[in-house]
């Protein structure tokens, strides 16, 4: 088969679409500044409000709620530590998180924890996915906030966010959900959901890097995380990066658009490349095989090395991953596959394989056409994959005796 170039890394960032950049490069133009009185500030306020509008009616909200950022971690970070020190207030310093959020999420956890917050991780088990009744249980008199990613970032997993958000409205608990991997991918209606707090990272749906937006459900009280200038109405300041936050207000239009004809698109791809990827000896699915995100498709193959995998596959012109491109840099294992209970030697052959509708079955086929001998040379070569076998023999030696 004739050597091809296919990205199959969209968790990790996506390529900025067409009618993006057909909005993104004009904008570059509109350079006044919208605090400013005269026209050519006008001019960009009024742009940048009406991305604005485009970002709030895309997840049920309203524009007054929506707030830029920089990106998803700025607006988990701030809707961590702006929740907490107004809870703290209240005497209420008990934070529930999961145990393979986001390190966007986690590190920002450790931080109030050493201001003297209780955080509590729940499990997610084997498939992934949050038990509400262990979350109920877990809650106390103190508990203030709550924070659960939408979908996760590397085993795609999609959580119960709607029966989470009405269990936890009705006992008025603030509610964080990142949705960073969701948007785009599955419905988000704030209101109906009953979130309080969301965030959205503008790179993972076809817009630039270095946008987002933090959703803040009105009535709903936080302290500011970057004080200065008076810019989103005095609550996060730094002037607007305006030609940015205008393809992120497409692109969010785009991604709130026709999501189940996509999805439904995206998942024969998805499951395609899972039931040929499982016919590789000793390969295992990560997550929920129903309940997961449509592009996503993360792997475990005994015996080998995600790192050398993914380093073969690039070989091969496929763009891939172990796990969040925000610690590609670590030795360890996915703190995500631990978290379901993956062994470490078994969580270090990891490979997350993440598509759009920009992918086709030729893409699909391809990755299934160089996947399995790689696979089977990294194994030729693994002392590891060679005791995995010697022990397999002599199981199956005392078996037939």
């Amino acid at each position: 088969m004739e050597k091809r170039f296919v990205y199959a890394d969209n968790a990790a960032t996506t390529k900025i679409s067409r009618p993006v950049m057909d909005v993104l490069i004009p904008a570059l133009d509109l350079y006044g500044n919208p605090s400013s009185l005269y026209e050519l500030g006008g001019k960009s306020k009024m742009a940048l409000e009406n991305a604005r509008a485009q970002c709030a009616k895309a997840i049920g909200a309203a524009p007054a709620e929506v707030f830029f950022t920089s990106g998803g971690s700025e607006a988990d970070n701030w809707a961590l530590k702006g929740a907490a020190a107004m809870l703290q207030k209240k005497g209420k310093k008990h934070i529930i998180s999961t145990a393979f959020e986001h390190h966007a999420v986690l590190h920002t956890l450790d931080a109030l924890k050493k201001q003297g917050f209780e955080i509590t991780l729940l499990p997610v088990h084997e498939n992934g996915i949050v038990r509400v009744d262990e979350l109920l249980a877990a809650l106390r008199e103190d508990t203030g906030l709550v924070s659960i990613m939408f979908a996760n970032n590397e085993i795609g997993t999609i959580q119960p966010i709607r029966e989470i958000g009405a269990q936890l409205r009705r006992r008025g608990i603030l509610f964080h959900v990142d949705a960073v991997q969701a948007m785009g991918n599955v419905p988000i209606d704030v209101q109906a959901q009953q979130i309080d707090l969301l965030s959205i990272s503008g790179h993972k749906i076809h817009a630039p890097k270095g946008v987002g937006l933090l959703y803040i459900r009105k009535g709903v009280a936080i302290a500011n995380l970057i004080d200065g200038g008076a810019q989103e109405r005095g609550r996060r300041a730094g002037t607007e990066n305006i030609a940015s936050i205008i393809a992120f207000g497409k692109a969010m239009e785009l991604a709130s658009q026709n999501i189940q004809e996509r999805a439904a698109k995206v998942a024969v791809l998805r499951d395609r490349l899972i039931d040929g990827a499982l016919q590789i000896e000793r390969s295992r699915l990560n997550g929920d095989r129903t309940h997961r995100l449509p592009g996503n498709v993360n792997l475990c193959f005994e015996g080998i090395e995600g790192e050398s995998l993914l380093l073969m596959l690039d070989m091969q012109g496929i763009c891939a991953s172990s796990g969040s491109a925000c610690t590609s840099g670590s030795l360890d294992p996915s703190h995500v596959l631990l978290a379901i209970g993956l062994p470490h030697e078994i969580a270090h052959g990891s490979l997350r394989l993440t598509l759009t509708d920009e992918n086709t079955m030729e893409d699909v086929e391809y990755i299934l056409h160089k996947l399995p001998p790689i696979v089977e040379r990294l194994r030729s070569m693994s002392p590891l994959w060679e005791t995995i076998k010697k022990e397999e023999g002599q199981t199956e030696c005392i078996q037939n005796r």
